[in-house]
């Protein structure tokens, strides 16, 4: 029977997928924004949702949605928002902007978990920050769980992926129960000046993308995010992999059903042309300096991507790289490719929510290598499941966040606002936060 494990601040699903590519059951994800929570039940339809926040969220709710009963639960996991900072005569853990770290280890407390993997950021590991974490650790040890110490920093390029992406990493188990270790890393990244010895080398942005037709070359993504079409030339071995090519493509997760020739969240942007001139002029590895878009090297790694704000903060789009062989910002699916999700695993159809879902997420390579040290600390041996999964209804996918949170029968969080849709309002946004991105125009 494989193990189960428990999301919590689950966003879109990349520690899900991680976890189930380990051997894991996520039996259940908690997520408070309704958008979030229709990509995960579209990518992950056998996992229940619960569609609120943590705070006050029981063992005993989140077993009745996972239909568990009392089964042991294995791990959980999940990256809180947090501030981490001191305050003068105050404890870190003690500010109320991280309360929901304590709602984190008093879950993990309450279900009884085996184990646990908590992520964050790395300025936590810095300055007054640290003072956080060593409460952190003790708030773990006062609740009878013990932490691999001394924690670490991961990067996502030594675990292959094409891509500079660092996490802190603590992982722990219950007190008498084997502490996993830190995987080793897997892969030299692709621009390493000093390569490990036995290591191959990771892959890079050309890898990654140079499959995947130009998305500007289809109508249908005007107005659409997918259009049908097939692969360009030969696969590399990582484009193989996210293409789901082989039966070790899919690790120890449930085979999706899906069309492998359809090219998913991939709308298209529109730039204008002074813009798509000076992406063309900008060196690759260069940032152009009007826009400070970052253009990916072909034969290097992409800077992190990041989230962008949501609604309550602006609803502002993060920049998105340059292509290296075009002259536009890369896609959602794009992204995608450069953070480790395989092909079949879908977003929402609008830009700002894709690319928001994709930089708030853990690059699943690297949670797999995690989840699988923490398989094998508990004495699993991880198998691939038999049974193949449908993935859920596509109309997930384009809902607004009113749409959305009357499907999940919640309010929508306080602040924020469905995307405009439509190609004219659309493109009209693009317009508008590509001049306010390069200052135009007030921010």
């Amino acid at each position: 029977m494989r193990p189960i494990a428990i999301d919590l601040f689950a966003g879109a699903g990349g520690l899900s997928l991680g976890f189930e590519q380990a051997g894991f059951d996520v039996a259940a994800a908690a997520e408070i924004d309704p958008i979030h929570c229709s990509a995960h039940k579209f990518n992950f339809p056998d996992a229940a949702i619960l569609p609120r926040s943590v705070s006050g969220m029981s063992a005993d709710d989140i077993r009745t949605a996972a239909g568990i009963g009392s089964r042991t639960v294995d791990c959980v996991f999940g990256g809180p928002p947090c501030q981490g900072f001191s305050m003068i005569g105050h404890r870190a853990l003690e500010d109320p902007r991280n309360s929901l770290v304590l709602e984190f280890v008093r879950i993990v407390s309450e279900l009884s978990a085996r184990t646990f993997m908590f992520e964050n950021v790395k300025g936590l590991t810095v300055g007054q920050h640290k003072a956080f974490l060593y409460e952190l650790v003790q708030a773990f040890d006062d609740a009878g769980y013990s932490v691999r110490l001394p924690w670490l920093v991961l990067d996502a390029a030594h675990y292959g992926v094409p891509q500079h992406r660092e996490r802190l990493i603590l992982i722990g188990a219950k007190k008498g129960t084997r502490l996993p270790d830190y995987p080793v890393p897997r892969t030299n990244p692709a621009d390493a000046k000093k390569l490990v010895p036995g290591l191959p080398k990771g892959p890079s942005c050309k890898d990654a993308l140079q499959d995947l037709p130009d998305a500007d070359g289809f109508d249908a993504l005007i107005e659409g995010d997918s259009v049908r079409t097939t692969a360009l030339g030969k696969p590399s071995a990582y484009a193989k992999e996210l293409r789901c090519l082989s039966e070790e493509s899919w690790h120890y997760g449930y085979v999706r059903r899906w069309d492998p020739d359809m090219l998913t969240s991939s709308a298209r942007t529109s730039h204008t042309e002074i813009s798509c001139r000076r992406f063309a002029e900008t060196e690759p590895g260069d940032v152009e300096p009007i826009s400070r878009f970052f253009k990916l090297p072909a034969d290097g790694l992409s800077n992190t991507l990041r989230a962008g704000t949501d609604g309550a903060r602006g609803a502002f789009t993060s920049p998105r790289p340059i292509h290296f062989a075009y002259s536009r910002c890369i896609t959602v699916r794009e992204m995608a490719r450069l953070h480790g999700f395989p092909d079949w695993f879908r977003f929402h159809a609008t830009k700002w929510h894709g690319a928001r879902q994709i930089g708030n997420s853990v690059p699943p390579p690297l949670v797999r290598a995690i989840a699988g040290s923490i398989i094998k600390a508990l004495g699993v041996e991880a198998e691939r499941p038999e049974r193949t999964v449908n993935l859920g209804d596509p109309r997930l996918l384009s809902m607004g966040m009113s749409e959305a949170a009357r499907h999940f029968g919640v309010k929508a969080p306080n602040g924020r606002r469905d995307r405009k849709s439509g190609q004219k309002k659309r493109k009209q946004h693009e317009i508008e936060e590509e001049r306010r991105q390069i200052g135009m125009i007030n921010a």
